[in-house]
């Protein structure tokens, strides 16, 4: 059939599975947007605030779904404004395809209105991208830009489409999209048959979790692994709920703000097992101390990552989750009783410090998991709010701590909570902000209440920027440059002025009851809950140093540090 590119736009996104895309509109995307108008019994659309909203969006509801998660904008600064967004998700292996539309053909290189290079401008932060300027192109490079966005090691994806095309016809023939095959071309018996030795032969053996893990639904599998090894767990930000956080074997987060016992056991041990994770810095510390009494067997999708940031003894190329079929197979349960009873001693004598006596942060996290029973889909920011979230709410599943690791994007969590509610609208839809956070992009709680979206947004407000504070408290001699955020901003007023229900709590039972009120109205609801300005979040490794001089306010407190 013929079609214009508009309506092969639709098609492309009806066969690929689409129901929700997150936009805003303009002059060079107006085709495609009166094609999504008559298309809305078929796709929902969600006009955002702002553009990076879209984005945020799109990516919240790609990693709580595990679906390709779509934005759309105008050319422009309304593709420009996708680009935060467009980088959060590359630097976290989310699947996002981003569609713009550019100005005609012939317009091009001619300093057009609204034009912009954006295929030259988020080349650096893409897996690929294409633009568009000839029709018979359109659907062919929409189809492999959604293969691309979620085959491998998962990526964003841009398309940009020039005016013209959006309105010229071309035939049309609907096709069924390719299945997407999990990576294992690399895995070889004998990778296999090595890994499964070292795990024979380790006597204190321990094992890392990636967001890898998440992203190949390996939770099975790994948990599978532990009990065959009799090993203790961690994980990084990014596989948070891979392990159960009420699994006996799990130790708490690795590095800059892990717990003690995963920061000293995996120091003390002999084998460290790595599932899909890159070690960033703030995993790791210090490169040349990490694991340094380990042999280290690095387990992921992506072969540039091997080597990359830490050296290995042992690899294994593929889907986290094909490897750990085919290992779990070659690895005989193994006993190593002492360990396990020395790591149970270092989690009795090292737990997370919890004072619910006043509000604070670590109050709060641990009576939203309580009330919610842990089942809550949980999107952040960025900040002390977020260590505080990966901390003390104990992840049941993958796919429930929704969070900007990699750029570590401010504003990231509004955009995303409505995305993951989107994809999962019988889940109670939490986002965890500081006050500096929500103020970047609140104007989204607009949307919420635009389309009724019943998300819950606590901001966690101190009236200062928390995390940079604490480094200046710790670091700097307490020269607070630019961190105070001690003004006349009401957070109640602004979200009731956006149409939400908003509360403002000073204490834990306050807090309770605003939850408690918000989950029964299943509304959008915002709640202002003040801390203490100077609440930290521990333990806590200085940037560059070994994650075993992990220190907790006790441990300060001793050396006769004075806050």
């Amino acid at each position: 059939m013929i079609l214009n590119g508009s309506q092969i736009v639709i098609e492309c996104l009806k066969e690929q599975g689409v129901d929700t895309v997150f936009g805003y509109p303009g002059g060079t995307i107006l085709n495609i947007y009166d094609e999504l108008y008559k298309n809305s019994d078929d796709i929902t659309h969600i006009l955002v605030s702002h553009e990076q909203g879209a984005a945020h969006a799109a990516d919240g509801y790609a990693r709580s779904t595990g679906k390709v998660g779509v934005c759309m904008a105008t050319s422009g600064p309304g593709a420009t404004n996708l680009v935060t967004g467009i980088a959060t998700a590359y630097m976290d292996s989310v699947p996002l395809v981003a569609i713009t539309a550019n100005v005609a053909k012939s317009g091009l290189g001619k300093d057009s209105f609204q034009e912009i290079d954006i295929v030259g401008a988020t080349m650096p932060i893409t897996k690929h991208n294409f633009i568009v300027k000839d029709i018979e192109n359109l659907a062919t490079t929409l189809r492999k830009a959604f293969k691309i966005a979620e085959s491998g090691r998962p990526g964003p994806v841009l398309v940009d489409i020039t005016k013209d095309v959006t309105a010229n016809k071309y035939e049309f023939e609907s096709k069924k999209p390719e299945a997407i095959e999990r990576y294992s071309d690399n895995i070889t018996e004998e990778d296999l048959d090595t890994v499964a030795e070292m795990i024979a032969k380790s006597e204190k053996p321990f094992v890392l979790v990636g967001g890898g893990a998440v992203i190949s639904e390996a939770d099975k599998e790994v948990r599978e692994l532990v009990e065959l090894a009799d090993a203790p767990v961690c994980d990084t930000l990014m596989g948070k709920g891979v392990i159960d956080g009420t699994n006996e074997r799990y130790t708490g987060m690795i590095g800059m703000h892990g717990t003690k016992t995963s920061n000293f056991g995996v120091t003390e041990c002999d084998l460290l097992i790595v599932l899909g994770a890159r070690f960033s810095d703030r995993v790791i510390g210090n490169a040349k101390e990490f694991a340094k009494n380990a042999k280290i067997v690095h387990i992921d999708v992506d072969p540039s990552e091997i080597n990359k940031n830490i050296r290995t003894d042992a690899s294994v190329i593929g889907d986290i989750k094909e490897v750990l079929v085919r290992l779990n197979g070659k690895v005989k349960k193994q006993n190593h009783k002492e360990w396990m009873k020395h790591i149970g001693e270092m989690k009795a004598e090292y737990p997370l410090a919890l004072d619910k006596s006043v509000l604070t942060g670590p109050a709060i996290i641990d009576s939203l998991y309580n009330i919610t029973n842990g089942d809550a889909i949980v999107t952040t920011d960025v900040g002390q709010h977020q260590m505080w979230a990966a901390q003390f709410y104990k992840y049941k599943r993958p796919r429930q701590l929704i969070t900007s690791g990699g750029l570590g994007t401010m504003g990231y969590g509004v955009g995303a909570c409505i995305g993951a509610k989107m994809g999962n609208k019988d889940k109670i839809c939490v986002n965890i902000a500081g006050d500096g956070c929500f103020r970047m992009n609140m104007n989204e709680i607009a949307t919420a209440t635009r389309y009724n979206i019943p998300i819950i947004q606590i901001v966690i407000n101190n009236h200062v920027l928390g995390m940079v504070r604490q480094w200046q408290t710790l670091f700097y001699g307490k020269r607070y440059s630019n961190t105070v955020l001690d003004d006349a901003v009401d957070f109640v007023k602004i979200s009731e002025g956006m149409g939400a229900k908003a509360y403002r709590v000073t204490t834990v039972e306050e807090f309770e009851n605003a939850l408690n009120d918000a989950i029964k109205l299943n509304i959008p609801c915002v709640i202002d809950a003040q801390i203490d300005q100077d609440d930290k979040v521990f333990p806590m490794v200085p940037a560059n140093t070994a994650i075993s001089e992990a220190f907790s306010e006790e441990d300060l407190e001793e050396k006769g540090y004075e806050f």
